[in-house]
């Protein structure tokens, strides 16, 4: 499997072995006043909606795991009906991509719906 497949996402299993925890302190030290963050979330009840909604309002950027339910699951549809308004609120933007993430933009920011290649 080629480097743009693993990036891509070119088909495959994928395991925790496929991913290396990065330490922050081996890089050049952040900006503090960054205008927005990435949040990276995962969603296993309604109640993991609250921050999630939270960060949006305030500004941020959230990519949201939601493998632990299926995508014919009436809670799922709930959760992102509910993230959605969230989005529409703050004139951001929602995706789903694929049946494990989903990808809500806070406001002025708008997801492509088109891959780069």
């Amino acid at each position: 499997m080629g480097i743009m497949s693993k990036i891509l996402g070119g088909g495959g299993q994928r395991s925790v072995d496929d991913y290396v925890e990065l330490d922050i302190d081996d890089f050049a030290e952040a900006s503090a006043e960054a205008g927005m963050r990435v949040h990276i979330a995962e969603i296993g009840d309604q109640s993991d909606v609250i921050p999630i909604k939270d960060a949006v309002y305030d500004g941020d950027f959230v990519i949201a795991d939601i493998t632990r339910h299926s995508t014919s699951d009436r809670t799922v549809e709930h959760i992102i009906d509910e993230l959605r308004q969230v989005a529409e609120e703050v004139d951001g933007d929602i995706v789903q991509k694929g049946d494990d993430q989903l990808v809500i933009a806070p406001t002025g920011v708008t997801v492509s719906r088109q891959k780069l290649s």
